[in-house]
């Protein structure tokens, strides 16, 4: 069967195709990617202005396109804080729905965490034990903690690199005052909920999913997507410190150079270092593995266990 993910994220609106089959991970078919950075296209109070609106429904429309092209048997779309947080979601997941027929569901920033850890868990398996997962977004960073598929503890804070470079960040390079100022705001953020997943134990591994983490991994040696991804790639602390210094005095055009640094990535690399850092010494965390599965892969995986689910009840 082939499935369809349409995520409308805080950065761009990706659709993912996989071929799912009974009893075998689902294998990646084709990808179609646009960058929109919805968070940063937010007006004064909050709201996805017409542009924004407009954009997103062109964006959806040809996603439409090479689903179709694509042979997609079941579409499932969905949006995250961008949409979500936005002081009109409701107008524009009605626009949405009016002009491409494309009914988006919202995800909430727990759903966002389960589903991600979800992901994690399959990826690693169950050798892996208590499994601690951070995933920096556009808009929000999600964090879960478990021992089963299940996270015993999740949380979304707003805390997105996209979301912080543009209400934060104005300066190319940054004013040092401003990163200052941002470094506390986020460790602030993150000191609030440490309680809560700590007290469940310290985790036996802890991987770190999404863009962010996978350029920060690759600034700091890990081995280049292109080499596969089974190939085992890790972020340790002291890289990442030494890299958010190195980040704070460099100019956008500079960052655009760097290994696997994509051009619309760039300016928001540095709030992603900000964050990443806060999280790392916040829990503990001296090294962090990189998943290559995160959200998209869970709402896949969770749609193929329901489907599993429903084929066993009929047949029972």
């Amino acid at each position: 069967m082939r499935l369809g993910v349409l995520d409308v994220g805080s950065n761009t609106v990706h659709l993912l195709v996989v071929d799912a089959h009974r009893g075998a991970r689902p294998l990646p078919a084709s990808s179609h990617k646009t960058e929109l950075r919805l968070a940063e296209l937010l007006e004064a109070d909050g709201s996805i202005g017409d542009a924004g609106v407009e954009r997103l429904i062109a964006t959806v429309r040809k996603a439409l396109e090479v689903a179709e092209d694509q042979g997609v048997a079941d579409l499932l779309p969905f949006a995250t804080s961008a949409v979500r947080e936005a002081t009109n979601a409701d107008s524009v997941l009605a626009r949405v729905a009016a002009e491409t027929g494309v009914t988006l569901r919202v995800l909430s920033g727990e759903d966002e965490a389960r589903l991600t850890f979800l992901a994690a868990r399959r990826w690693l398996g169950w050798s892996a034990g208590r499994l601690l997962m951070f995933d920096i977004g556009g808009g929000s960073l999600e964090i879960a903690f478990g021992l089963d598929e299940e996270p015993d503890a999740a949380a979304s804070l707003p805390l997105g690199a996209g979301r912080l470079t543009a209400a934060r960040l104005p300066g190319d390079p940054p004013d040092p005052a401003d990163v200052r100022t941002l470094r506390r705001h986020v460790r602030s953020e993150l000191a609030r909920v440490v309680g809560n997943f700590t007290r469940h134990g310290a985790p036996d591994r802890v991987v770190g999913t999404s863009k962010s983490f996978k350029q920060l991994a690759r600034i700091a040696g890990a081995a280049r997507s292109a080499d596969g991804l089974y190939v085992r790639r890790e972020l340790g602390r002291e890289d990442l410190r030494a890299w958010g210094q190195r980040l704070t005095g460099m100019p956008v055009r500079e960052r655009q150079q760097l290994p696997g640094v994509s051009e619309g990535r760039a300016r928001q690399l540095l709030a992603g270092a900000l964050v990443a850092e806060a999280a790392m010494d916040l829990f503990g965390v001296e090294t962090m593995e990189i998943c290559p599965w995160a959200l998209r892969e869970g709402v896949i995986l969770r749609r193929l266990d329901r489907m599993r689910m429903a084929e066993t009840a009929a047949a029972a």
